[in-house]
């Protein structure tokens, strides 16, 4: 089975880790996925939610996210957008640009430079934890 027209063979446990990106918004690590997917799939191991993710990840259908050392976290928006990552809480959340943002205009590049992708997480923290501190 094939998935969004992409060339990906889209196994159970691929649709399963998949299912469980698209139903998220809290950018969870393999260890979070694992067992959100175990309820529903008891055979999968972790190994299997590393390569799906590995897999997922490589046809362009997730996006890894890196913050500082911590475990890389997965994201199932491809929209153009950064994230923002509470130092308080830990969590992270989608950031989507303004209208008409232009990356190139907004940060001093070399001239000439043509930008395919953004990979970027903006640190702080979020309104329920400054509340409260």
């Amino acid at each position: 089975m094939a998935l969004l027209g992409a060339d990906v063979r889209l196994t159970p446990h691929r649709r399963e880790v998949f299912e469980v990106l698209q139903g998220s918004t809290d950018h969870p690590t393999a260890t979070d996925i694992f067992t959100r997917v175990k309820d529903r799939s008891p055979s999968i191991s972790l190994a299997t939610v590393y390569n799906c993710l590995e897999h997922l990840s490589s046809a362009g259908l997730i996006k890894q996210v890196h913050l500082e050392r911590g475990q890389s976290r997965y994201c199932a928006n491809l929209h153009e957008h950064v994230h923002f990552h509470c130092e308080t809480c830990g969590k992270v959340t989608d950031a989507h640009p303004a209208a008409g943002f232009d990356p190139a205009k907004f940060w001093n590049l070399p001239a000439g430079t043509k930008i395919t992708r953004t990979e970027l997480a903006i640190h702080g923290t979020c309104a329920s934890c400054a509340t409260k501190g």
